[in-house]
């Protein structure tokens, strides 16, 4: 005879098996309520529950959480959510729990707490207020009335993943029918900003848009923050170009009007750098000097093969920084990386060498010359591809900015590569080459 599964039982299968209907019962409940409810539970149910709250809701339960079971769920939790709930407890309460973590688990959190002077971040107010698109009217203005602070102007709409999907004024919520849910009030076209972004990209938001206030999300549309609109006036708007500086030896700290010494200062270690890279190109080409004498046609091409080879590293070069500044990757993940840019750059070596082969030829006739060319641009620009990623997932693991140097020292890999190849190969087979 089959007999029922006790209450207790039913409770906990329902919550592991459905996380956000879970979530959404809850959010009725008090903060103290339910943490008894979630006391027992698997810490991955725990986690999957605590994922789909409201993030006010979740701030309040995590502020008085019994901490073994605080520090028991919160590595079962996404690292950006669990950051952006850190992020919003007091200083001492947040550093108290990174102590108390496992060293790898906070040394996952704490990139998403440190944010760059001048960056978007460092503006933003992480105090706003949340609630789920499938919250009614009535539960909606019941959760404002228990949690929301003094001054609400507007709400932010999320799903039951965390990502904002919407924004909702005050004033629309109290006049609109009680059994109405969020999701068919909410303004879903809004602006939003990356936390890493300059702060000069607010201004030219705030602009384009006409908002007074700008969601910040994380890549994954995660809400972390609010730059209001008293914020938005105090920022002024800064260099455009401080990466382009840094990547090729210009101090991000140098402006247009600073003392001729300073910049002197700053630009000349570069440049000195800059003429040791280029010393040593020159020195691959003078070990092919011969053959170069005897086939002048390879001076003449030489130019096109370190020229694609350079733009094709700078490309990748260009993607791996932007992903790394951004923490879209990490240099855990080079393997990944690395193949992706190899790959792309095959694929477009093989392309440009297809293009370049038959102008070549056109031009000069020789099955060999138009070969060597070919060949030669397809592993020169393979090269460029795994350099421009790899080498500013070398620099970052090494605690270096790859801003600094990565343009200078990708330069000389590209013409080294691109010179080698074009010219080793034309010593090899000069036979052909008549």
């Amino acid at each position: 005879m089959t007999t029922l599964a006790s209450p207790n039982l039913m409770h906990q299968a329902f919550m592991t098996k459905f996380p956000e209907e879970a979530a959404h019962v809850l959010e009725s409940y008090s903060p103290q309520e339910v943490i008894d409810t979630l006391e027992g539970l698997p810490h991955k149910d725990v986690a999957k529950i605590i994922s789909a709250m409201s993030p006010t809701l979740a701030i309040d339960i995590i502020k008085i959480l019994p901490e073994i079971l605080l520090l028991n769920f919160i590595p079962h939790m996404p690292t950006t959510l669990i950051a952006n709930l850190l992020q919003r407890l007091p200083d001492g309460h947040r550093e108290r729990i990174l102590a108390s973590l496992p060293a790898h688990v906070s040394e996952d959190i704490l990139p998403f707490l440190e944010y760059p002077e001048d960056s978007v971040g460092m503006l933003m107010d992480v105090n706003f207020f949340t609630l789920p698109e499938d919250m009614t009217v009535k539960e909606s203005i019941q959760q404002i009335r228990t949690h929301a602070p003094n001054k609400l102007n507007e709400i932010y709409v999320l799903d039951r993943q965390q990502i904002l999907v919407g924004v909702l004024p005050l004033r629309d919520l109290f006049l609109a029918p009680s059994e109405k849910t969020l999701e068919a009030l909410m303004k879903r076209e809004l602006p939003t900003i990356h936390p890493l972004e300059n702060q000069e990209q607010v201004v030219e938001i705030c602009n384009e848009w006409k908002v007074l206030t700008i969601p910040v999300t994380d890549l994954d549309g995660r809400l972390l923050g609010i730059i209001r609109n008293q914020d938005i006036i105090q920022v002024e708007k800064e260099e455009a170009t401080i990466s382009m500086q840094t990547m090729v030896g210009v101090s991000k700290d140098e402006r247009a009007l600073s003392p001729p010494w300073f910049a002197i200062r700053k630009r000349l270690p570069w440049l000195q750098i800059n003429l040791l890279t280029a010393f040593l190109a020159a020195f691959v080409v003078g070990l092919f000097e011969d053959t170069i004498a005897k086939f002048t046609a390879l001076a003449v091409l030489l130019p096109v093969v370190a020229g694609q080879s350079g733009n094709t590293g700078a490309q990748a070069l260009a993607v791996v920084m932007r992903g790394l500044a951004l923490r879209d990757i990490r240099p855990s993940q080079w393997i990944r990386v690395t193949l992706k840019e190899s790959y792309v750059a095959l694929a477009n070596g093989v392309a440009v060498a297809a293009t370049t082969c038959t102008a070549v030829f056109i031009w000069s006739g020789s099955w060999g010359l138009t070969a060597v060319i070919g060949v030669s641009m397809v592993i020169s620009m393979l090269m460029a591809g795994f350099s421009g990623a790899i080498i500013p997932i070398i620099l970052r693991s090494l605690k270096q900015d790859p801003a600094q140097s990565s343009s200078i020292i990708l330069t000389t890999v590209t013409d080294v590569a691109g010179f080698f190849s074009f010219l080793g190969l034309a010593t090899i087979f000069s036979r052909f080459l008549e």
